[in-house]
Parts: structure tokens; C-alpha cells; sequence
């Protein structure tokens, strides 16, 4: 039994001996302890503000997704700047730490594991909500229908990489469920860093694909790879030793002794804690995969509208145009989504969304992940009037707030739907569409005989 500056008495074999603790090795302990409790424990008040403010009895899932992908903010900075004044008060602290702490501690073993505990509950709670909105497929969704009548071309890199995960629904599961297996084997001493090892490998290689496809979310996912990588960085030396050298290793053995019954209540307290909040947010996550995915409209679109339509007949103020491709009025083909979205491709320069669209938002009007790095179609957002027969589009994208239009439908029959009102120049317009029944390569797949 043992007692060090942490002031918890421990039992130890084969742990970080009191040699391995020269003068420098506590130096850059200091330093990382400040930097990660930082970066790791919640001491700003807006956490709390938001924690407080839940409305625990009509929980949504994505309160607990913002409380989970806390990170400290100072003076509105955005992104690594934060990093930056962590960086700055660490070293402070370090150094007046340090002039403090002049060879009065002869180690930090017990520190450095409650700094790995901190750390590994941290780090689970971010790849375990990370991984059950890809076992219930919400981060990428499957393609919509005005996706697939959209040129590669036309989409921003991320999403071209959201789509691509997306059409692979199976896929997106299996990555969450891995996320989810690594962070339950967090939770555990043992197998921390088999947990730490396979989170390494798999956001290192999220990491990667947020810089390639510009993802938007550089900054997290690099977060997540620190931590992983700090976990494991303590028993790396054993691993090279036991797999590279070949040689003897003996595992680690440090085991905190909880000496007072409050300790050993309030640990208990707090894992269990710590349990309900995965099991709320994994049912809650379900939930809203069932009945209201985050990122698409909830809002059921026109009845008998959904699919792909040319636009047979055009009129602007009683003025018949032609089919182009060129003519910045024309419509050239439109899509009714299965939800409250129509989207309507014309020629012309359009101001892109560069936003992620992973924004969290309870209106279907701001949810902007259908648009949202596309270049190729313009998006709106409806209500439908069925008593006067009317639609009210909005368009979505936050560039165009002002454009809006009321149309007239009506439904001749079920190929046609004509389209009448003033667009978002205050001309009226006439609009016939004829619906295409096309068969898509994506739903019939390789393997069934297929006749276009």
C-alpha cells in the first residue's frame, strides 16, 4: 500500500515506479493534467445553464448530444483557438505548480490514474453518442430523391462522403456499433486500452476524412483522437516491449483503494450515473430514428406527390417558354421529397449553404441538411392548404430567407400535377408537371434482373 500527491491510497504492481518520475516527467505531467481536466470536465456555467433547462419529461434526444460533445469556449472563440487558451492557462499552471511543488511529491501515479479515469468516461461519452446515431442511422441519412436527380458534380466533398455512407445504412450501423463496443471497454480498467487502441485506429481514420472531404467537424474529432491517444500512450511502452521486443512485460496493476465509505458510495453513485445516461440517450436516439429523424423534416410532404417530374409546360405571365437549359426562369424538372420538401432545378448561379447541415433544430424549416452543400437545386420548404389547395414555400437555404411563393395546385390525375401562383419575383406563374416512373440502379441493385 501506498500514498502520493493525490492523496488516495493505492495498491500497485508493475506500476509507473517512483524512478520513471524524473524532474521533466513532472513537469509534463503538470502540464497535461491541467490541460485535459480542462478540456475534459465541464466548468463552464452554459453546460449547467443547458443541463438545467432540460425538460426532463419531453426529452429530446439531441439535448443529450450537445451535453455530450461539451468542450470549453473562451471569449467566443471558435475551433482551435480554444485550444490555444488552454494551452496558455496549462502551462501557467504548470510552472506555478512546479515552483509550488519543488521535489515535495516524489510521484504522480495516483494523479495520473484519476486523470486516465477522467479522461476515459469523457472520451466514452463521446464515442458511444457518436455511435448510436450511426447504429441508428441519423449522422448520414440515406440519399433523398432530389440527391439522386443531382450531378455528382454539383455537391461539396463532405457530402458526397455523406451520401456515400448513407446509401450503406448497414454499413453506417456496423461503424457505430464498433464506436459503442470501444467506449463500453473504456468504462473498465482492464480493457481501457484494448477500448483506447480501436478508437485510435477508428477516428484516426475519421479524423482523416473530415480534413480530406471537409467534413466541419476538424475540431472534435481531433479532440476525441487526443484523448484516445493520451490513453494509450500509457501502456504503450508495455505493448512494444510484449509484441516488438518480444520481451517480459508485466501488465499494469495499479488499483485505487477507496478507504472511506463515502468514496466508495459516490463512485458507485457515479458510474451508475454514468450507465443511465448511455441507456437514456440509446433509447432516445431510437426514438427519434423511429418517429423524427433529426436532419430531415418531420412534416409528412403532399399526399399522392411524391417522386420525379419534368416540367412539361411552362408559363411566366401568360408566356409560354420552352424546355432549356439556359433560361433562368424555366424550370427544368422538380422533386416531391415523401416529407414536406420540394426541390425545383433551374439554370443559373446559386449562393451555396456551406454549413454541415448536422445543425440540431426542432422546425422542419431550419433543418438544413437536404441542401446544404449543393450546388444544383434549389430547396424549399412547404405547408399545405388543403382546404384552398395552396402551398407556401419557403426556400431553405438561410441565403435566400426572402424567397417565398404561393402556389395553386391541383391533381388532373396521377401523373400531373399543375402548379399555379407568383414566384419569389412577384410574376405568376403557370406550371404543368408530368411525373417520370423511373427505376433507380441505387434500389434495384446488382443482383435482381433489371429492365430500364
Amino acid at each position: 500500500m501506498s500514498q502520493d500527491a493525490s492523496g488516495f491510497t493505492s495498491s500497485s504492481a508493475g506500476s509507473v515506479s517512483t524512478d520513471k518520475w524524473s524532474k521533466y516527467t513532472k513537469i509534463a505531467f503538470r502540464f497535461a493534467f491541467i490541460y485535459f481536466f480542462i478540456q475534459s470536465v465541464p466548468l463552464d456555467w452554459k453546460f449547467y445553464r443547458d443541463l438545467f433547462s432540460i425538460n426532463w419529461f419531453h426529452l429530446h434526444f439531441y439535448e443529450l448530444l450537445v451535453l455530450s460533445r461539451y468542450s470549453p469556449q473562451f471569449f467566443g472563440l471558435t475551433g482551435f483557438a480554444n485550444w490555444l487558451v488552454v494551452i496558455v492557462i496549462a502551462a501557467i499552471g504548470a510552472a506555478i505548480w512546479t515552483y509550488n511543488d519543488r521535489d515535495q511529491a516524489k510521484e504522480y501515479t495516483g494523479l495520473y490514474y484519476w486523470l486516465r479515469v477522467i479522461i476515459r468516461y469523457r472520451l466514452a461519452v463521446g464515442v458511444i453518442s457518436y455511435g448510436f446515431i450511426k447504429l441508428f442511422p441519423l449522422q448520414m441519412p440515406y440519399p433523398s430523391l432530389s440527391s439522386l436527380h443531382t450531378n455528382y458534380g454539383e455537391f461539396l466533398p463532405w457530402k458526397i462522403y455523406f451520401n456515400t455512407i448513407g446509401v450503406t445504412s448497414w454499413y453506417e450501423s456496423f461503424l457505430g456499433s464498433v464506436e459503442i463496443v470501444a467506449g463500453i471497454l473504456l468504462l473498465n480498467r482492464r480493457t481501457a486500452t484494448f477500448g483506447a487502441g480501436i478508437i485510435v485506429g477508428f477516428i484516426g481514420n475519421v479524423l482523416a476524412a473530415n480534413f480530406a472531404y471537409n467534413i466541419g467537424e476538424q475540431v472534435y474529432s481531433t479532440y476525441l483522437f487526443a484523448l484516445a491517444v493520451f490513453l494509450l500512450a500509457y501502456d504503450t511502452p508495455r505493448l512494444y516491449r510484449l509484441l516488438i521486443e518480444q520481451r517480459f512485460t508485466i501488465a499494469d496493476k495499479f488499483i485505487p483503494s477507496f478507504t472511506t465509505d463515502w468514496l466508495r458510495k459516490t463512485r458507485i453513485a457515479l458510474k451508475s450515473a454514468f450507465v443511465l445516461f448511455i441507456l437514456l440517450f440509446g433509447y432516445k436516439t431510437y426514438s427519434n430514428y423511429k418517429h423524427d429523424p433529426y436532419l430531415l423534416p418531420k412534416t409528412p410532404g403532399l399526399a399522392d406527390s411524391y417522386g420525379f417530374y419534368n416540367v412539361k409546360e411552362f408559363k411566366l405571365n401568360n408566356r409560354s417558354i420552352p424546355y432549356s437549359l439556359t433560361d433562368t426562369n424555366r424550370w427544368q424538372n422538380v422533386v416531391f421529397e415523401k416529407w414536406a420538401t420540394l426541390s425545383i432545378k433551374i439554370a443559373g448561379p446559386i449562393q451555396l449553404d456551406l454549413s454541415n447541415g448536422n445543425g440540431i433544430h426542432q422546425e422542419d424549416i431550419d433543418k438544413n441538411y437536404e441542401e446544404a452543400g449543393v450546388g444544383d437545386r434549389r430547396y424549399f420548404g412547404y405547408t399545405t392548404d388543403t382546404l384552398n389547395h395552396t402551398l407556401s414555400l419557403q426556400n431553405k437555404n438561410s441565403n435566400y430567407k426572402d424567397d417565398q411563393l404561393l402556389l395553386h395546385y391541383s391533381h388532373p390525375d396521377s401523373s400531373t400535377i399543375i402548379l399555379t401562383g407568383v414566384n419569389e419575383n412577384k410574376d405568376s406563374i403557370y406550371v404543368e408537371l408530368d411525373k417520370v416512373v423511373k427505376k433507380y440502379m441505387l434500389f434495384e441493385g446488382r443482383r435482381k434482373p433489371l429492365k430500364l
